[in-house]
């Protein structure tokens, strides 16, 4: 019998929550490099250099990869020879540990859990509850895996009910490229087949806790059909030429993962769930010999890269024309100097109801001539200005997009991802312009943010209006004032490349 103490695994999911939310997988970087070294793009290139850049960036300064630090799932195999010495129950405890990492005073994560989630959408404010799974299994240990997965690549999760006879492979295939780029590819793929339809859910994300090892299946050749069904789609999803960050790239998945489980002779259930550029999650073990501390990795580890924007040009915010903004080009790279305003589903949804009740934005909100970038920021800590600052998934505004540019002075917005037909339609109408900032990069970004302050709902904590003052921050021309899309001209040039044979996707050796 093994006795297990309260605060060891207190202690110990505190402990992994704060080392993956500054720390990559040694295996996914490594993976992330081999793609960088092979890329034929430049735009997918310089992504992942800046994504490198930033994951080493976190190791040294310890602060989050991205400023979503993620809801936090576990899963618990508990031995069924263990006693608890706890006042506490097992998803209590879990909790408190969440609590603690979460609000953890050297590295505090950014708080994006949301009670009543179908009504007020109040924030818990300490990023609990988690997500907690529980096995109870043979043996006297407690095994975890934890991870915290950020909304943007949790919002592209698809799931299917198949005919037993339909192809798994073609429905990914399909199905990727109606999931954008808001889940930050290059990523992992975590596919669940088979038992039902929660079931398959629950397999598909826990196989995202394991390594990237899709070179060594590749090397030794699949045993049996689950790792044939890995190594195809891995190849024909890369043929389709998304790339990093959705510009078009030979590397939009650096591995798939594969969990199955009989199910019903009637039924094939199937469902994906990506993990983004900030790919986090962790393993520990109790034994009842104290709380478990997570190894840190050897900063060597990372690779040694820099980033330049090259022929990029700077661009005053302050004083831009609508006819500076007319000259810029889809897939340019710009560096941002002056002052911007934020804003987030919840802020926009604010000034909606403010304009359809005739009432006035708050004061210091004038969106004329200026530009709104889609963000929530962790907060800051030491003498930092703000925290980690990386940008949301863009088309979640895209409802807004006709509103913010009609009536209220708006010149252009800054986010990740690909914006969709309405959001493209409403910056076209209005000769607009949507800039992409590189998700995966928020303590890089961060740097270029030299000064911050909220200007308005200040109760809505990480969804509350702030103003940035920037410096130079590196952005892409992702859709310009005549409708071109980067994300829509990209993936198409590189699927033809890769289609007429000008380039081949390639395993990674």
């Amino acid at each position: 019998m093994t006795i297990i103490k309260q605060d060891d695994l207190i202690d110990s999911v505190t402990d992994a929550l704060q080392f993956i939310s500054y720390y990559h997988p040694k295996d996914y970087i490594d993976a992330v490099y081999q793609a960088w070294e092979r890329e034929e793009s430049q735009a997918a290139k310089d992504a992942m250099s800046q994504i490198l850049i930033n994951s080493r960036m976190c190791a040294e300064g310890k602060r989050p990869i991205c400023q979503d630090t993620g809801i936090v799932t576990v899963f618990m195999r508990v031995g069924m020879n263990v006693q608890w010495d706890s006042t506490m129950d097992l998803h209590s405890m879990v909790n408190e540990g969440v609590r603690r990492a979460y609000l953890h005073p050297d590295n505090k994560l950014r708080a994006s859990i949301l009670d009543d989630p179908a009504g007020k959408r109040k924030n818990t404010g300490d990023n609990t509850p988690a997500v907690i799974h529980i096995d109870i299994v043979e043996g006297d240990k407690v095994d975890v895996d934890i991870a915290a997965k950020g909304g943007g690549s949790e919002n592209k999760s698809k799931m299917v009910m198949l005919n037993p006879s339909d192809s798994i492979v073609d429905w990914v295939v399909k199905t990727v490229p109606i999931m954008g780029a808001g889940w930050c590819p290059p990523g992992m793929l975590g596919i669940g087949i088979g038992g039902t339809a929660e079931k398959a859910a629950v397999l598909a994300k826990e196989s995202l806790m394991e390594p990237v090892d899709i070179q060594q299946l590749k090397d030794r050749g699949p045993s049996n059909k689950i790792e044939e069904l890995r190594l195809e789609i891995f190849e024909r999803v890369n043929a389709l030429g998304i790339g990093a960050q959705g510009l078009g790239g030979l590397t939009t998945v650096v591995d798939v993962k594969i969990k199955d489980y009989p199910t019903h002779a009637a039924s094939l259930p199937v469902v994906m769930i990506p993990n983004c550029a900030a790919t986090r999650h962790a393993h520990f073990t109790l034994d009842g010999s104290g709380a478990y501390e997570q190894t840190p990795p050897k900063l060597e580890d990372w690779p040694s890269i820099t980033w330049e924007a090259g022929n990029s040009r700077r661009v005053n915010l302050d004083t831009i024309t609508p006819e500076e903004v007319a000259t810029w080009k889809t897939g340019e790279t710009l560096l941002l100097n002056g002052t911007m305003l934020t804003g987030r589903d919840a802020a926009h949804k604010r000034i909606q109801t403010l304009l359809d009740s005739g009432e006035p934005l708050p004061n210091g909100v004038d969106f004329n001539n200026k530009f709104i970038y889609y963000v929530g920021p962790v907060d800051p800590v030491g003498d930092e200005v703000v925290g980690p600052a990386g940008p949301t998934t863009s088309t979640r505004m895209d409802k807004f997009t006709e509103m913010m540019l009609a009536d209220t002075g708006l010149m252009g917005m800054i986010g990740k991802a690909e914006r969709g037909q309405i959001g493209i339609d409403a910056i076209k109408k209005h000769a607009a312009v949507y800039l992409m900032a590189v998700g995966g990069s928020a303590y890089l970004v961060s740097k270029a943010i030299k000064q911050a302050r909220v200007v308005a709902f200040e109760e809505l904590g990480m969804e509350a209006i702030h103003e940035f003052v920037v410096e130079d921050m590196p952005v892409t021309v992702a859709v310009d004032s005549r409708g071109e899309s980067a994300h829509q001209t990209g993936p198409a040039l590189w699927k033809g490349k890769i289609e007429s044979g000008e380039v081949k996707p390639v395993y990674f050796v």
